[in-house]
């Protein structure tokens, strides 16, 4: 019974652009120029960096969007030749921001953003069933921020962080007859910080400093319900008729440390680079612990350790705009994205890949309105999968695509 869970990934989603499973959509400007952070246009930029509120020239900002990401995993058995596709929906992450100054030194802000979750779905009958056959994260954080001018160049903004998490787990038992597992949570929480610095050393320059804390997200009560054709197996299980068991686990969405910078060649003409540090290092394990459940080790069988092994990872990111004119402006965009585990610790229900990837957008000013449209195209680079501890080789590519559409409106 031990393999049943040995290879859970609790609330990790799957984004085969990203590593890991984090989710690079909170901004459609800023997705169009390969995501980069320091752009103080408008309200989106207090998701990437709280100080660059300081610098929106409006006094009021709002910002919203969302996107559809598209992405297929493919796995090869390569003694068997057998090959598998998953089936996932389209994903839709959203944003909202808005920024305010009430006085000339200080602004205060407020940001929603989805940036962990997706799903993948494999067939049921899979070769890798008993590990994944479907599952669904939701994640959400909601960020009050604040940010000080400190001087007419540079500002210092903080932000707090509650996060709120779901997950809905589909997963085979091939023991005690076969059976299946269902492991869903739907009020996991945490809490977390941001904090950074922006600078404006001059009218062509701005340079971003930022960062976000970890945010432990905790299931206290979940629920893993089991069916097996037998009533008999349920006793063996230490569960009733119901087939129902209760479980805790932490799972640590990582800390980023980002620095963008974005400088104007010509008055129409600018240029944005990022570089990003993921401390994906802390994923190295996880640990579920079973109200009676004995799938685990001794001395206590109820807790079940999975190894995960992620590290540290970076990003490098670079993007353009061209205004052609006042009302309409092109922006292109490039990135490289490290996946933060090796082919030896492949997991199929977190598929992720050293992935190059193509953005680009237009953006429209109709006075106090902007509307941004942006696309990109992810190459994530095929993995041999190696993995002995779940007894899982063979090959794995990817394929995504995604679009989004952003409104902004700056009254005043």
């Amino acid at each position: 019974m031990k393999k049943i869970l040995v290879s859970t990934a609790l609330l990790a989603g799957v984004l085969s652009y990203a590593g890991g499973f984090r989710v690079s959509l909170q901004g459609v400007k800023q997705m169009a120029m390969a995501h980069t952070s320091a752009h103080a246009e408008d309200a989106s930029v207090a998701f990437f960096n709280p100080a660059g509120m300081s610098f929106i020239p409006a006094k009021l900002s709002i910002a919203a969007g969302g996107f559809g990401a598209s992405s297929k995993v493919t796995f090869q058995n390569l003694n068997t030749l057998q090959s598998t596709e998953s089936d996932n929906p389209m994903g839709t992450p959203i944003y909202a921001a808005v920024a305010y100054r009430p006085i000339e030194n200080l602004s205060v802000g407020f940001s929603f953003t989805t940036p962990f979750g997706s799903t993948i779905k494999y067939p049921y009958d899979w070769e890798g069933r008993e590990m994944v056959q479907k599952l669904e994260l939701k994640s959400f954080y909601f960020q009050p921020m604040v940010s000080v001018k400190l001087a007419p160049w540079v500002s210092f903004g903080a932000s707090y962080i509650y996060a709120r998490g779901s997950v809905n787990w589909d997963k085979a038992v091939t023991q005690l007859g076969g059976g299946q597992v269902n492991i869903k949570d739907d009020k996991a929480s945490g809490h977390g910080y941001g904090f950074g610095f922006y600078f404006r050393p001059e009218d062509k320059l701005d340079v971003s400093v930022a960062y976000r804390s970890p945010v432990d997200i905790k299931a206290k009560n979940g629920t893993a319900t089991f069916q097996f054709p037998s009533q008999s197996v349920y006793p063996l299980l230490g569960l009733d008729g119901s087939g129902k068991d209760s479980f805790t686990a932490t799972l640590p969405l990582v800390e980023e440390y980002t620095i963008g910078l974005t400088y104007k060649i010509t008055p129409k003409w600018l240029v944005a680079a990022d570089f990003n540090y993921h401390g994906w290092e802390k994923y190295s394990k996880l640990t579920l612990d079973f109200a009676n459940a004995p799938l685990g080790s001794p001395p206590d069988p109820t807790i079940v350790v999975s190894p995960k092994n992620f590290r540290n990872s970076k990003t490098f990111r670079l993007g353009t705009q061209y205004a052609f004119t006042e009302m309409i402006s092109a922006r292109l965009g490039a990135y490289y994205d490290e996946s933060p585990y090796s082919d030896e610790d492949f997991i199929p229900e977190t598929p992720s890949y050293n992935t190059y990837v193509i953005t680009g957008g237009v953006g429209f000013k109709l006075k106090k309105f902007g509307v941004d449209v942006a696309g990109g195209y992810a190459m994530p680079q095929s993995r041999d999968v190696k993995n002995a501890n779940l007894g899982f080789y063979g090959q794995s590519k990817a394929t995504a695509f995604y679009f989004g559409l952003g409104l902004s409106y700056n009254p005043f």
